[in-house]
């Protein structure tokens, strides 16, 4: 009967082949079908830089005013001063996240969250320039 012959299967043959090299960090449940090849982690790395590359070109022409969050969120805060009824009567609260949308999310190309060392998303300059746009609209209504 072949049913109770062992084949090996492809995790039995790898943990084997590990064993025999003397592979010591491998992590036993983590699959090494989704580790990546030297040419691979070369191809992902030139990809990456070209990506980084390309969104630093994406605000080359535009004026350092409107690239630049903190300083749209000051002209809406001046707009807001001066002119409050027409500030109110544009709805800016709900039109401002699909203004900043492109912006925040060029900052955002680079951001590795799960690295130890990346920054905290409270700690990035367009987060703390929207907090304290936001404490400003809070505190001027209340």
């Amino acid at each position: 009967d072949n049913s109770s012959e062992f084949i090996p299967n492809h995790r039995t043959c790898r943990r084997q082949a590990r064993e025999q090299s003397g592979e010591a960090d491998h992590h036993e449940g983590l699959s090494s079908d989704e580790e990546l090849t030297p040419t691979e982690v070369d191809e992902l790395q030139k990809s990456k830089d070209t990506v980084l590359e390309d969104s630093r070109k994406i605000f080359e022409d535009v004026h350092a005013d409107f690239c630049d969050i903190r300083k749209i969120l000051l002209k809406f805060q001046e707009w807001k001063e001066k002119f409050p009824d027409s500030y109110c009567d544009a709805y800016i609260s709900f039109c401002l996240p699909k203004l900043l949308n492109p912006l925040i999310r060029v900052q955002l190309i680079s951001w590795t969250p799960l690295e130890q060392n990346s920054t905290e998303l409270e700690e990035m300059p367009w987060f703390r320039a929207i907090e304290e746009f936001s404490d400003v609209e809070n505190v001027s209504e209340s």
